[in-house]
C-alpha cells in the first residue's frame, strides 16, 4: 500500500528508494523527506548552454547538440576494457564521441540520431572529442533543462535516483515552513523558502537559481549570525583559570629566540596574553599568511601556561604537521625545561601508553598531537590552553570536544586558533565568528619572495631541466600531482603521483633521489619518506596534497604543481608557501594541462601576487555556491546555500540579528530561535558542551 509522503515521512517510502537506497541517502545525512528538499545539488551542468563545435576549447567543459553520422563496433584494448567511437557534427564542425566499457551504448548511438552532448572538449591529432559525454536524446516537442543538478553520491545511489526521488516530493516544498517573517524577506525582494527550495532542484534559468539560492543563503547566515552571539553569550558565562606573567621568566623566553619578532607578532602576543590574564576562557583566532610566525607566538603563549603551573596542548589535522609541531615546540620551550610529547595514532602502542600516562601525571607539559588527542583513553592532568592548528580541517564539535576534555574543576581552557590558509576578512567574520581574531599581516624579515611561472603541459622537459639544474646547485624539489593512482578507464587524464614518480625515476631525472608521499601510506611509511627528503637523502618528493600544510624543508627551492588548473587559488597558495623557507632563490612551477582559458587566467593570478589575503580575495571573487574550505568534518556545520561571494549580506543579516535580539519575545522570530537553537545542538553549542 502507498505510503501518503509527508516532511516527516522516511525517505524509503519513496517510489524507487527502498532499504538499500535509504541507508545509502543516511549515510549522506538524509532521512526523511523533509531532508531530501534540504539536500541540495553540490553544483549543476550547465548544458543549455550550447557551444558551436568549431568554437570548442581545448580542456573546455562545454555542451555541444550534435547529430551522429557513424559508430564505430566496439573493440576490446586490453582484459575485459572496451572502447568505441562515435563521429558527430554540427552545422559548424565535426567531432567524436570516445567510450569506455559500455559496449551496450554503441547501438543507440544510430546514424542521424540527435543528441545534447556535455563533458571536456579534447583537441588533440585526431581533431576534436569527448571522452564519455553525458547525452541526452533530442526530440522534437521535448525541452531539455538549462540547468541540471548533480548531488553528492553514496553507493549505490546515482544521480537519476536522487534525481528521481526528488521529482517524486518536490511539491511538497508548498508546505515547508518559513524561518524568517515573510514581511522581511518578501521586502527584500527575496521569494519563501519553499518557493526557493523547489527552484534550487529545478531552476529555469541562472535567474531564478540565483534568487532561490540568495533567498536560502540569507535565512542561513541569518540564523548562523544568531547562533554566534548564542555561542558567545555561553563563552562570558564559563570560566577558565588566569594566567599572569609575573615571576614567569617570559621576558627571557623572548630574548632567547633566535630572531626578532615582527610589530604583527608583537601585537598578536600582547592581545593574546590579555586574553589568557582573563578569568573567563579565551577563544581567539590566529591568522597569518604562510610564514608569518604563527608558531612562534603560540609558543610564547603555551610557554606562559605552563610556567603558571599548567599543561598545554596543541592538536593538528595530520600526524605529519603534528611531528613537525614537536620538532618546532622543542626548539622553543626545551632550553627552559619545558617537556613536549607526540601522541599520534602511528605510534606503537608501548609508546602511546607511556605518553598517555605522562599527560594524565602531568609530567608532560605539552602534548603534540591529532585526533588522538580528543579519544576516551587520552586524559589531562591540568590542561588549561588548547592549541588548535589549521582550524578549517576541524569542525566545532572537535574544538568543543578538546576543550570539554581538558575541564579542570569546572573550568575551561583557554582556545587558540591558528589558520595559515588565507581568509577574507569580511568571511572570517562568518568562518570563526565565534572567536576573536590576531591578524598576522607581516613577513619576518629574510623571507624570500617565491617567484611564480606558468608553463603548460607542452613544457615538461623544460621543467624537469630546471629541477635538475636546481638540484645541482644543492635546492630540493616537490612536484605535487592531484591523484594518486591513473584511472583504470584512462579516461582522466590528470597526473597522478605513482606512476608520475615511475615516469621520473626510470626516465628524465633518473640518477636523482627521489621519494613517492600520499595519503594511502601508513603514518610511519610517511614519516620515513618526508625525513629522508628533510634530511637530503632524496632530492625530489612526488606527493599529492598530503604536504599542503606543514611541512618544513628550508632547502626545497621548487615546487612543480601538476595540473594546477585543477586546484583552487587558495590551496594553490598553500603549496607554493612549501617553498621559498631558507635563503636561497625559490620557484613555483604551475603546469596547466586543461584549464582552458578559465584555468590560463586563474592561475595568472597566482603568478601576479604571493600575498596569501589578495589571493583569498581573488579566490573570493571568482567562486560559485559551497563551502570556502572544501568538504568539513562530518556532523558539523557547513552552508547548504550560503558561498563566499555572499558575504556582501553580512551587514544586512548583522542589523536583522539586532532587530531579532532586541524584540526577542515577539512570536514572529519563534521559528529563526529555534533554527539556531538546532544550529547550536548540532555544532555542540560552539566552544561549549551542555
Amino acid at each position: 500500500m502507498a505510503v501518503r509522503l509527508t516532511l516527516d515521512t522516511s525517505v524509503k517510502y519513496i517510489k524507487g528508494i527502498g532499504e538499500a537506497r535509504a541507508a545509502a541517502f543516511s549515510r549522506l545525512g538524509v532521512e526523511t523527506v523533509g531532508d531530501l528538499l534540504e539536500f541540495y545539488p553540490r553544483g549543476y551542468e550547465e548544458r543549455g548552454r550550447i557551444v558551436p563545435v568549431a568554437d570548442t576549447l581545448n580542456g573546455e567543459l562545454c555542451a555541444v547538440e550534435i547529430t551522429i553520422s557513424e559508430t564505430s563496433a566496439p573493440r576490446y584494448i586490453r582484459g575485459n576494457l572496451s572502447v568505441f567511437r562515435s563521429k558527430a557534427a554540427d552545422e559548424s564542425g565535426s567531432m567524436e564521441l570516445v567510450f569506455f566499457n559500455t559496449p551496450f551504448m554503441a547501438k543507440s548511438l544510430a546514424k542521424g540520431r540527435r543528441f545534447r552532448a556535455y563533458g571536456r572538449m579534447k583537441i588533440g591529432v585526431r581533431g576534436r572529442e569527448m571522452v564519455s559525454p553525458k547525452l541526452e536524446p533530442i526530440v522534437e516537442g521535448k525541452t531539455l533543462p538549462y540547468y541540471v543538478p548533480v548531488y553528492k553520491l553514496a553507493v549505490p545511489l546515482t544521480q537519476k535516483n536522487i534525481s528521481s526521488a526528488v521529482a517524486e516530493v518536490l511539491h511538497l516544498c508548498d508546505g515547508i515552513e518559513e524561518i524568517l517573517p515573510l514581511e522581511i524577506t518578501q521586502n527584500m525582494g527575496l521569494i519563501s523558502r519553499g518557493e526557493a527550495i523547489k527552484l534550487m532542484h529545478k531552476p529555469a534559468d541562472k535567474k531564478e537559481l540565483s534568487l532561490a539560492r540568495k533567498t536560502l543563503a540569507f535565512t542561513e547566515l541569518a540564523v548562523f549570525r544568531l547562533a554566534l552571539s548564542g555561542m558567545r553569550k555561553n563563552i562570558h558565562k564559563e570560566k577558565a583559570f588566569p594566567l599572569k606573567m609575573a615571576n614567569t621568566g617570559i621576558k627571557n623566553f623572548f630574548s632567547k629566540l633566535p630572531f626578532e619578532l615582527t610589530g604583527a607578532q608583537k601585537r598578536s602576543v600582547k592581545e593574546i596574553f590579555a586574553d589568557l590574564e582573563k578569568g573567563t576562557p579565551m577563544a581567539r583566532l590566529l591568522q597569518g599568511d604562510v610564514g608569518s610566525g604563527k608558531t612562534a607566538v603560540a609558543a610564547a603563549a603555551i610557554y606562559l601556561c605552563v610556567k603558571n603551573g599548567f599543561q598545554a596542548c596543541l592538536m593538528a589535522p595530520t600526524e605529519i604537521l603534528a611531528a613537525q609541531h614537536k620538532k618546532t615546540m622543542d626548539k622553543f620551550l626545551s632550553p627552559f625545561g619545558i617537556k613536549t610529547e607526540l601522541l599520534i595514532s602511528g605510534l606503537p602502542a608501548s609508546e602511546k601508553r607511556r605518553v598517555r600516562e605522562g599527560i594524565k601525571d602531568g609530567s608532560v607539559n605539552l602534548v603534540v598531537g591529532t585526533h588522538a588527542l580528543i579519544t576516551d583513553n587520552t586524559e589531562f592532568h591540568k590542561c588549561a590552553l588548547a592549541v588548535v592548528d589549521e582550524q578549517h580541517r576541524f569542525g566545532v564539535r572537535q574544538r568543543a570536544a578538546l576543550l570539554q576534555k581538558s575541564e579542570i574543576d569546572g573550568s575551561r581552557a583557554h582556545m587558540l586558533v591558528m589558520s595559515a590558509t588565507p581568509i577574507p576578512r569580511s568571511l572570517s567574520l562568518i568562518i570563526f565568528g565565534d572567536l576573536d581574531v590576531s591578524f598576522l599581516d607581516e613577513l619576518p624579515p629574510g623571507r624570500q619572495k617565491i617567484e611564480t611561472k606558468v608553463v603548460s603541459g607542452d613544457d615538461t622537459e623544460k621543467v624537469y631541466s630546471f629541477i635538475r639544474k636546481e638540484i645541482e646547485k644543492g635546492g630540493r624539489a616537490y612536484i605535487v600531482c592531484p591523484l594518486i593512482e591513473e584511472s583504470e578507464s584512462g579516461d582522466d587524464d590528470r597526473r597522478a603521483a605513482e606512476s608520475y614518480y615511475k615516469d621520473i625515476t626510470d626516465g628524465a631525472l633518473k640518477g636523482i633521489p627521489a621519494g613517492l608521499l600520499h595519503g594511502r601510506m601508513k603514518p610511519a611509511e610517511k614519516a620515513a619518506v618526508m625525513e629522508d627528503f628533510a634530511q637530503g637523502e632524496t632530492k625530489i618528493l612526488v606527493s599529492t596534497t598530503v604536504i599542503e600544510v606543514g611541512v618544513d624543508v628550508p632547502e626545497a627551492t621548487v615546487m612543480v604543481i601538476e595540473n594546477a588548473e585543477n586546484f583552487g587559488l587558495s590551496q594553490l597558495h598553500q603549496l607554493r608557501g612549501r617553498i621559498g623557507r631558507g635563503k636561497n632563490r625559490s620557484v613555483c612551477v604551475l603546469v596547466n594541462r586543461n584549464g582552458g582559458s578559465d584555468g590560463v587566467e586563474r592561475l595568472r593570478i597566482m603568478r601576479d601576487t604571493c600575498d596569501g589575503f589578495k589571493v583569498a580575495e581573488a579566490d573570493l571573487e571568482r567562486r560559485g555556491p559551497g563551502d570556502f574550505f572544501g568538504e568539513r568534518q562530518s556532523g558539523e556545520f557547513s552552508f547548504a546555500c550560503a558561498a563566499i561571494g555572499d558575504m556582501s549580506m553580512l551587514g544586512e543579516t548583522d542589523l536583522l540579528v539586532k532587530q531579532i535580539l532586541a524584540d526577542s519575545e515577539n512570536p514572529v522570530y519563534t521559528a529563526v530561535f529555534q533554527a539556531a537553537d538546532k544550529f547550536l545542538e548540532r555544532t555542540g553549542g560552539g566552544l561549549t558542551v551542555n
